[in-house]
């Protein structure tokens, strides 16, 4: 049996590299956490509109300057409205307070408040434990689908390959302390259902060629299915890159940190369909007899 290129000889080294980042999220995670975000944490959200542009600099700056916490500002649709975000606890006239600090500020340049929002404590804690629940619902649901669709082991090599992403996306973002919310949570169940889809292809393979190839151990069955669906994998998760590094580019500061997430879990998603599930799989020692269908018995119909 001849395969274009032997993946399961650097299973090993893989494993190796997988528990690395492993063990550094999970590190990070306990020392730092994340940086959570408004949705998580409760605070106020101002939509406030320029006449003309402005520099988004200077009015983060002289928020901070006045007194007010955990202040972010970025452009909302065009670069004349300002999304303010603060740990401010909400009262009736913050709003005004803050758009008369930013017309003071702004020399000028006329302002009007478009929505002044509170997301509470309690909420942000609700939609976290939420969220949380929502992961591990769907890695529960992934690990049952496939255990009825191929076999136990296939379950554990594909469930074990999602939370290796999902973790080390977490850790990235406690690492780098990048910003933590809704979308970002959105995009670890988008890349749960990427990854998965890559690892059950690969699956497939691997299933089909225990059955009918009649040459070869495991490792050699697993690289022939890696290498003959590899094209497909490449394509796949080049296009998606490119949709997502220009999202990154060009997609403003609202979406950012959901496609940096993304782009993460394309690149960590391929690699784990690749090597993580399969070399699990080899370390479970799947073989045809835990493929092959059940002999059915012969029932003796004579009186």
């Amino acid at each position: 049996m001849n395969t274009e290129f032997d993946f399961m000889r650097l299973r090993k080294a893989a494993m190796i590299l997988s528990l690395l980042l492993v063990i550094a999220s999970i590190a990070s995670l306990a020392v730092r956490g994340l940086n959570l975000g408004l949705d998580f944490t409760g605070g106020t959200l101002l939509e406030v509109q320029y006449e003309t542009p402005v520099a988004l600099d200077s009015i983060s700056a002289t928020l901070e300057e006045a007194g007010y916490r955990d202040v972010t500002v970025q452009n909302f649709g065009s670069e004349t409205d300002v999304l303010v975000r603060m740990s401010e606890a909400f009262r009736d006239n913050l709003g005004n307070e803050v758009l008369s600090i930013l017309q003071d500020q702004a020399a000028g340049n006329q302002l009007t408040l478009l929505r002044s929002e509170f997301v509470g404590g309690q909420v942000g804690e609700e939609l976290r434990d939420q969220g949380g629940l929502a992961l591990l619902l769907a890695l529960f649901v992934v690990m049952i689908y496939v255990a009825a669709r191929f076999q136990l082991k296939f379950s554990i090599g594909a469930v074990a390959a999602l939370f290796h992403d999902v973790l080390i996306i977490l850790g990235l973002f406690s690492i780098f302390q990048w910003e933590f919310d809704l979308t970002v949570m959105a995009a670890l169940l988008a890349v749960i259902g990427y990854s998965l889809n890559d690892t059950i292809v690969v699956s497939d393979h691997i299933r089909e060629n225990f059955r009918v190839l009649r040459r070869g151990d495991a490792a050699d069955v697993i690289n022939y299915a890696i290498n003959q669906t590899l094209g497909r994998t490449i394509m796949t998760s080049l296009t998606t890159a490119l949709v997502l590094l220009a999202l990154m580019i060009v997609g403003g500061d609202i979406i950012h940190n959901f496609s940096v997430a993304l782009m993460i879990g394309v690149v960590v998603g391929t690699y784990s369909s690749v090597f993580v599930a399969s070399s699990i799989l080899m370390s479970l020692n799947i073989s045809r007899e835990d493929l092959m269908p059940p002999e059915q018995e012969e029932v003796d119909d004579r009186p």
